[in-house]
């Protein structure tokens, strides 16, 4: 199954989609965009799991596809 996950930069303000824990893809201004595009690729890329954090780097919530 792969990770993906919706990570804060370090300055909370961008959003980072990053694939199994690695460098992230792509850095996005909102987190809502962020959010879609990931749930996009563990939708493509099933089995997946999608965990978004917080600015705490704390998990909010995981989806599994």
């Amino acid at each position: 199954m792969k990770q993906y996950s919706v990570v804060p930069n370090k300055d909370v303000t961008g959003w980072f989609v990053k694939i199994e824990d690695v460098a992230p893809t792509d850095e996005y201004d909102e987190r809502d965009t962020a959010v879609e595009k990931a749930e996009a690729i563990a939708k493509e890329n099933k089995p997946s799991k999608l965990s978004i954090l917080d600015q705490n780097h704390e998990v909010e919530e995981e989806r599994t596809y």
